[in-house]
């Protein structure tokens, strides 16, 4: 994002400059004068030329695609999708290929003598080999057998394939799934919480233009009262004094528009920030009210079944269930099927007695545990009681900030409509102010009141439909009806003017 508000502020003085020192010159030479004029410009000719309109739904649209914090949710999301992958694997047997060398320290030979000694009679057989006249030695000599030499290598496939483990394989499964689904409905909490961060920027800057609006149609007001006040000061109808608050009226109204129009202009370089564009966001979808709101038990009940936050403490629950059921498998034995097969051997006699394959099946039973496996059955059902007491407060939390959002979209409602009648009156006001004024029948502060009240009454009017929408966009973010929004605003929403 490249925004240069130096150059921007460099080109504003350079516009003002001549302009502010010919008014000076034109003060100082004559206090009736017009003082320091500035170019009065409406809301959309005060924004730059490079300026980018979008639409409320295009904006939305471009937060969800490129909001680092979202990305960042969603790459979370990825991660415990692929770790509940990973608890599937489970299932299946766990098959490596092992090679080992050993060298022991003499080669393994089996003599004739040591043959007879491990015999039962083999005391008989010693006294019979000696009574023939046979030496063990000589015996050794010729039939000793070597069974390994001193250097041997193996290898081999194993396999072990668990069939039965207590069921904490599925729970091992249950929890990873909950970590997912935890992770989806943190991903659309946030984005609930960034549709109405967007809205109050979003919306914020539609507001700051609409009293920009004002301000300027106060400063052209008071612009073209203080020039009759000049006038009916020559023509010796009016004292200096009512020339004076004229003027005073008109200089403040000037640094009211200009405090109005930077106001408006950091609200929109805080919206171009988030939309992360290269030139300033101009808004094209303004403030709007609807004639009435569906019944706030709609928006309550869609709440209570909708919002993340509650299927995040269901996914908790899910995962403390997962861990009970993990730990109560520890008291179950586990059963699997074992398999092995060679793939080399040594040309000794080891190696050619010994079987190619074996598979059977084992049983490992648990009589002493020392992980502590009965507290932690207790502290998972805990954990799923303490999710319910939270569950509950929630949904009690929820209904009432959805009724309090309620009436503060009504509150909003009533007073953009009740002010109408308000603004009738201080438009006419205002006529009547300012011809009586020219007649000789008014003061100067009855039409600078006039002009002030006209502006209270707008100002107040955009304040609220500010809020009925800031208000409307909470109600469908927590009820889950971000989609909705568009209906609201383009085909039951009637726009705001003044």
């Amino acid at each position: 994002m490249k925004i240069k508000p130096v150059a921007a502020l460099i080109g504003c003085m350079m516009i003002w400059a001549p302009l502010v020192s010919h008014a000076a010159t034109m003060s100082m030479s004559s206090p009736v004068h017009d003082p320091a004029p500035s170019p009065v410009l409406s809301s959309d000719a005060a924004v730059t030329a490079a300026s980018h309109p979008v639409s409320f739904v295009d904006a939305w649209q471009a937060v969800v695609t490129g909001n680092d914090g979202l990305a960042a949710d969603r790459a979370n999301v990825d991660r415990y999708r692929h770790m509940q992958d990973a608890a599937s694997d489970l299932y299946l047997p766990n098959i490596s290929a092992t090679a080992k060398y050993t060298r022991f320290d003499q080669a393994v030979e089996v003599k004739p003598t040591d043959l007879i000694e491990s015999m039962p009679a083999g005391d008989a057989i010693a006294n019979l080999a000696a009574a023939l006249g046979v030496n063990g030695s000589n015996l050794d000599a010729l039939f000793t057998s070597q069974l390994t030499d001193r250097d041997v290598f193996t290898s081999s496939i194993r396999a072990i394939w668990p069939i039965f483990t207590g069921g904490r394989i599925n729970a091992v499964q249950d929890i990873a799934q909950g970590q997912t689904e935890e992770a989806q409905y943190q991903l659309a909490m946030k984005q609930q919480g960034t549709f109405e961060d967007l809205a109050k920027f979003y919306f914020g800057v539609a507001l700051t233009q609409k009293v920009l609006d004002t301000r300027i149609e106060v400063e052209q007001g008071l612009k073209k009262h203080f020039h009759h006040a000049q006038q009916l000061e020559q023509q010796g109808q009016i004292a200096k004094v009512e020339r004076l608050q004229a003027q005073v009226a008109y200089d403040k109204a000037r640094v009211e528009r200009q405090k109005a129009q930077r106001e408006m202009e950091i609200a929109q370089v805080a919206l171009t920030k988030l939309l992360q564009l290269d030139t300033p966001a101009v808004p094209s979808t303004a403030l709007f009210i609807n004639p009435s709101l569906p019944p706030m038990s709609a928006f309550i009940d869609k709440t209570l079944v909708d919002y993340p936050g509650l299927h995040i403490l269901d996914a908790k629950k899910k995962q403390a269930s997962g861990m009970m059921t993990a730990e109560k498998g520890k008291y179950y034995p586990e059963v699997y099927l074992y398999g092995n097969y060679s793939l080399h051997e040594d040309d000794t006699l080891a190696a050619k007695t010994a079987p190619d394959w074996a598979v059977g099946v084992g049983v490992n039973i648990p009589l002493l545990d020392n992980s502590g496996r009965s507290g932690k059955v207790k502290a998972a059902h805990s954990a799923m009681k303490q999710v319910d007491y939270l569950r509950a407060q929630a949904e009690q939390d929820l209904t009432v900030l959805v009724e309090k959002t309620y009436r503060e979209a009504m509150q909003a409602l009533e007073e953009y409509n009740g002010l109408a009648s308000s603004l009738s009156l201080a438009s006419e006001n205002v006529l009547l102010r300012e011809k009586a004024f020219n007649q000789g029948l008014s003061t100067s502060l009855d039409v600078v009141d006039a002009e002030l009240y006209l502006a209270s009454v707008k100002t107040q009017r955009v304040v609220a439909a500010y809020q009925y929408v800031i208000s409307l966009t909470r109600l469908l973010a927590i009820s889950g009806e971000i989609n909705q929004f568009h209906h609201y605003q383009q085909f039951q929403g009637i726009e705001v003017q003044s």
